[in-house]
């Protein structure tokens, strides 16, 4: 067992290193468990992997609908449809083609973790690792989400199916309190330097409007990213881990 504030000192002392340490020589297909958390763990990668001429895809696991479920103003299928143009417009803003995210559609807080339900998404996202594709990139399975954990998994399962490495980016792991105790050792990693990057991920995260910016106003109970893990993602690095 180790406490989380062990882990979180381990990883802000991380080496840094480039692109070829952490995603190898190719592209990469990076798993986001909802739209928000491309930006937030690893916008600065996309954006340094597009002025590579490296573009990454990115493929979105669930459809965010459960963030605000109070609202009459947004119901689920115009938030699904909102949440979706954000994460468009947030990875165009990272230098990614609108066209470079796709979207699995499974329900938010719901993304399947086993049965035939699971080996369909696997299928679905190994269909996207492209030729060129060395990495799979997506969420600390120590995130406290039930969706992170699901993406850390059925990325797994892809990676062994494609014969591709899995590389994990802590999103809602940083928030863990210090002595929260996981059932892991210490791993190694990578710390990515963004600094050229980091205003164009600032943007990025302020493209999910109605999870940061109070676009959503009839849902008290709605989510709303928290100041606690926003000032996190103002750091210039980004964190890999290797899984």
């Amino acid at each position: 067992m180790t406490r989380a504030g062990d882990i979180h000192q381990s990883w802000r002392g991380l080496p840094l290193a480039g692109l070829d340490a952490i995603i190898g020589s190719g592209t990469c297909l990076i798993l986001a468990p909802h739209p928000d958390a491309e930006s937030l763990g690893c916008g600065g990668l996309i954006a340094a992997c597009c002025a590579a001429d490296r573009a990454p895809l990115v493929a979105v696991l669930t459809d965010g609908t459960g963030s605000h479920p109070g609202s009459r103003a947004w119901p689920a299928p115009a938030l699904r449809d909102l949440r979706a143009q954000e994460a468009r417009d947030a990875v165009v803003r990272l230098g990614l083609p609108a066209d470079r995210i796709v979207f699995l559609d499974q329900k938010d807080s719901a993304a399947p973790t086993e049965g035939s339900d699971f080996e369909a998404v696997v299928a679905a996202l190994a269909a996207h690792v492209e030729p060129d594709c060395t990495a799979i990139l997506t969420t600390w399975r120590h995130d406290p989400h039930c969706d992170h954990e699901a993406a850390a998994n059925i990325a797994a399962a892809a990676a062994v199916r494609c014969g591709v490495r899995l590389v994990v980016y802590p999103v809602w792991g940083w928030t863990l309190p210090d002595d929260r105790t996981i059932a892991d050792p210490i791993g190694a990693g990578w710390r990515l330097n963004i600094a050229p990057y980091l205003p164009a991920k600032r943007a990025a995260i302020r493209s999910h409007r109605s999870q940061y910016g109070g676009l959503i106003t009839d849902d008290p109970s709605g989510f709303q990213l928290p100041p606690a893990l926003l000032s996190v993602f103002e750091t210039p690095f980004e964190t890999f881990l290797i899984a």
